[in-house]
């Protein structure tokens, strides 16, 4: 089977870089669609069975209205029909009777002019769908039909087999016929783990020539094949819902929730919705700008949401609760600093804690005040972290030291303290014209690449851009069967030796000076440390080149009883950092897992020794720089006519773990932003707090000071041509 290729807290801030130093122009833009890129605003009302006939629906008209909200996404059928269905085994609403509560909650906000999306829910069914259609029903590995995990009453579906491509075919012709709805969202349509039904052991037989894989089974080349049939076979449902659909309407859309792979998403979908709605245990709040920064990887300049729910997201599913005020807030500020467009949604259209509301409607209000420096056109980052679906998918993440979220993540918090702008890029977009605008692009442990995808690195370093990678990148083909030296060895500089040390326990890092006594700038704010901690998994590697050593190896040594601990070998020539120049770009590879272990211990050090290198290897003036105290998410951005830096205040003791309680304001930041060659300054203003900031010009750049943040400050420039 044929598989498509998915493939600042420091001095160092504002260090003087090479004077290739730019704001790059936005790339030019993609097609958007009129009709899904006017709503800024979204909103969804989720009911709940016995909603009909028992809440009112003039208090949220009147909220769509107070609050501005554009789109709006209403429950219509699934495993609960809310208009008057006529397909048998489309179950209706008990408390529905002869009501068209979906119907009427459409007409109303069509007359708001609302952009309108009726939701679905196909994933479980009731006893009646069962006895005339057992096939329709998920199977487990033991052979037996799945009960809902929630609801014993329910019976789960199977999401590839005639269910979803016929009956809810027939649904969702049924809507559009009757409502003409701007589209279909459809939830949790992709299943729950692996189906071994009938009509899935048929269509992955005749697709692979196997059977569908058991846990116990260590074929991997059916578990890979099973991972590729599975993702195309939804894929071919959502075209098939889309076709049907756009036959009775147009200009309408299918949009599935959660998309089978992104990349394929990038290239179908007009729109699309990041669906994390809160947080829950350590989380952190930046999480949701992770998410939507993925997917905008992919998606471009089409729109994309931000799902947030009001509600507690935890694993016991407290629905009809709601969070805090500061959590709502945190949560949908970091949703628009990064480029979502926010989408608030409430379970249950009888509210029971109210305190949202106002919460809700004052952002929501806020944002509609400043809509035009939210309708951003680019991302000014000069910095892109390179995520890998296929490395978490093929790569055996079976270890500690494999598990790559954990990887991304190190990397992804140890950017956000140093308050360094980026995006992301997802490793199935690396042509040139995907990172062209970017001078540095982060690998952490992006083990699954294939030669296509490691020789695009190889020209992108040829033009000019700077890599830094770590610890198993490229060390496995696009499938994650392992090579025998990296793919990128020749950008590396070094071989793998088929060696691994870990997990290593009490191990260090030497600080080393150069032979002119100087330390290098990777070392910076570590001058006086001697050692620092090791990783805890590290690769040998052979160097092919000459390098600089600021870090080498001291082996494990004891760590009990007390009288032994010290080092056996104090000094080793083993360098743990390999830096390189390559023409006008740079290269910085760790053998070892920095970002792993710094997201397990979060080690000032290692998060200081990581930023530095990244500051190394970017070689040039960042396109903002933000100095104060605090931990900030700094985003920048370009509009039509003017630019925004978006400040998100994560100061508070609640950052690693949910929810905040209250914010908790930090002074003043002193803003440095890099404009336009050619821009001329008009106004400057703080979009939350209000009014003109000490500001000047000089040297193209433009220092602002804002007097502090709360929870998010939007610094608004208005730019012309000089």
């Amino acid at each position: 089977m044929n598989r498509r290729e998915f493939v600042e807290l420091s001095a160092i801030s504002l260090l003087p870089r090479s004077a290739n130093a730019r704001t790059p122009s936005c790339p030019n833009p993609e097609s958007v669609y009129p009709l899904f890129d006017r709503p800024m605003r979204w909103v969804q009302l989720a009911f709940v069975e016995d909603d009909p006939g028992q809440y009112d629906p003039g208090f949220w008209v009147d909220y769509f209205t107070r609050t501005h909200a554009q789109g709006v996404c209403l429950s219509a059928g699934g495993i609960v029909s809310f208009y008057p269905t006529k397909i048998p085994l489309h179950y209706r609403s008990a408390w529905m009777k002869d009501a068209d509560p979906f119907g009427d909650m459409v007409r109303a906000c069509r007359k708001l002019g609302m952009v309108i999306l009726a939701r679905t829910d196909p994933h479980a069914v009731r006893q009646n769908v069962y006895d005339a259609h057992p096939d329709w029903i998920a199977v487990d590995e033991k052979g037996e039909k799945r009960r809902h995990w929630a609801n014993p009453d329910l019976w789960v579906t199977c999401a590839l087999g005639p269910y979803n491509f016929e009956f809810m075919t027939e649904v969702h012709r049924e809507i559009m016929s009757l409502y003409r709805v701007d589209g279909i969202f459809i939830n949790r349509w992709a299943g729950h783990g692996t189906c071994y039904c009938e009509h899935c052991q048929k269509n992955f037989k005749q697709a692979s020539g196997l059977d569908i894989p058991r846990a116990s089974d260590a074929d991997q080349t059916a578990r890979q094949k099973l991972t590729i049939w599975r993702q195309a076979r939804l894929t071919e449902l959502w075209r098939l819902w889309d076709t049907e659909i756009r036959k009775i309407n147009p200009d309408c859309r299918c949009v599935p929730n959660g998309p089978p792979e992104l990349k394929t998403t990038g290239e179908l979908a007009d729109i699309m919705f990041q669906d994390r709605q809160g947080r829950s245990g350590v989380a952190c709040p930046w999480l949701n700008g992770k998410h939507g920064k993925e997917l905008r990887a992919v998606m471009g300049r089409k729109p994309v949401g931000g799902i947030c729910s009001v509600g507690l997201e935890e694993q016991y599913r407290w629905k009809d609760s709601v969070q805090s005020a500061a959590e709502i807030r945190i949560w949908v500020a970091e949703a628009i600093a990064n480029g979502l467009r926010p989408w608030i949604t409430k379970f249950n259209a009888k509210p029971i804690d109210r305190r949202w509301l106002s919460v809700v409607e004052e952002i929501y209000r806020w944002h509609h005040s400043y809509e035009r420096y939210m309708r951003n056109e680019c991302s000014a980052a000069r910095v892109a972290l390179v995520y890998s679906e296929q490395t978490r998918e093929f790569y055996d993440q079976g270890k500690p030291h494999q598990n790559v979220e954990d990887h991304a993540r190190g990397a992804y918090h140890a950017l956000i303290e140093e308050r360094i702008p980026f995006e992301m890029v997802h490793d199935g977009k690396l042509e040139r014209s995907d990172i062209e605008r970017f001078k540095l692009l982060i690998l952490p442990n992006i083990a699954a690449l294939s030669d296509k995808q490691c020789d695009l690195l190889r020209d992108y370093v040829k033009a000019g851009g700077s890599l830094l990678a770590t610890f198993e990148t490229s060390l496995y083909d696009e499938w994650g069967h392992p090579r025998k030296d990296f793919g990128l060895a020749d950008l590396f500089g070094v071989s793998y030796r088929g060696r691994m040390d870990g997990p290593m326990r009490n191990s260090y890092l030497s600080i080393r000076r150069s032979a002119d006594g100087q330390f290098h700038p990777t070392l910076t704010g570590l001058e006086n440390a001697v050692r620092i901690i090791n990783g805890v998994f590290r690769l040998e590697v052979e160097p092919k080149v000459d390098f600089p050593s600021p870090l080498t190896l001291v082996p494990s040594y004891p760590d009990l009883p007390m009288e032994d601990v010290f080092p056996r070998v104090p000094e080793t020539a083993i360098r743990e950092l390999y830096l390189r120049e390559i023409g006008s770009g740079r290269v910085a590879y760790f053998p070892w897992d920095i970002t792993r272990i710094f997201w397990q211990i979060l080690a000032v050090d290692h998060g200081r020794l990581f930023a530095n290198v990244a500051n190394w290897a970017i070689e040039e003036l960042r396109p903002v720089a933000v100095r104060g105290p605090g931990i900030l998410d700094v985003t920048v951005w370009r509009q039509k006519d003017s630019m925004t830096v978006h400040l998100v205040n994560f100061t508070n003791p609640m950052l690693m773990k949910g929810p905040f309680r209250e914010l908790i304001p930090v002074g003043a930041q002193e803003v440095e932003l890099r404009l336009p060659g050619g821009a001329k300054v008009g106004k400057v203003r703080l979009l939350k707090a209000g009014g003109t900031p000490r500001a000047s010009v000089a040297n193209g750049v433009l220092r602002v000071t804002v007097p502090s943040v709360l929870d998010h400050e939007v610094v608004a420039v208005d730019l012309s041509r000089a």
